[in-house]
């Protein structure tokens, strides 16, 4: 599974660890999911794509 997180991040300024605290995550997880070692629960990627205002769709490609 791939993602666009670290386009999504970049056009609003955040870290990881900003986004990490966002969603209620440890920067590590974030960091994994960004380079596809981490799959993250349904939970965690539909709050990780509301964040961004987006659907799950355009923020992880299967």
């Amino acid at each position: 599974m791939t993602n666009k997180i670290k386009i999504l991040r970049a056009e609003k300024g955040i870290t990881q660890e900003e986004l990490a605290d966002i969603v209620e995550v440890t920067r590590q997880t974030i960091i994994a999911i960004e380079k596809s070692k981490y799959v993250p629960s349904l939970e965690l990627a539909f709050r990780i794509a509301r964040y961004f205002n987006k659907n799950i769709e355009e923020v992880f490609e299967y």
